[in-house]
């Protein structure tokens, strides 16, 4: 997979968006990382989750990956059941 697979159609505009920056992140490691966890999961996301997943989105790429990787610790505040769950579904290696 290379790119989004989910359409922006019946999302808000707050889940448009999201869609979006998860597969706009600037490397393309990320892109897949969260791009795929986007199409898979933004139409389900609480607004809890959402919210979650918009301040990760906030984080550099980098400090993401490590966290991701384990190759640092995740930060308390960004240790959310959102990113338990964006690690799980990478970790599954799903498309």
């Amino acid at each position: 997979m290379t790119g989004p697979e989910r359409t922006s159609a019946g999302l808000d505009d707050r889940r448009k968006r999201m869609l979006y920056r998860a597969w706009h992140r600037g490397t393309r490691e990320m892109d897949l990382i969260m791009g795929r966890f986007a199409d898979a999961h933004i139409a389900d996301l609480g607004d809890a989750d959402l919210a979650a997943f918009e301040k990760l989105s906030e984080m550099a790429d980098p400090d993401i990956y490590n966290w991701i990787s384990g190759e640092r610790p995740t930060p308390a505040e960004h240790d959310t059941a959102l990113f338990r769950a964006l690690c799980a579904f990478h970790a599954s290696g799903k498309p």
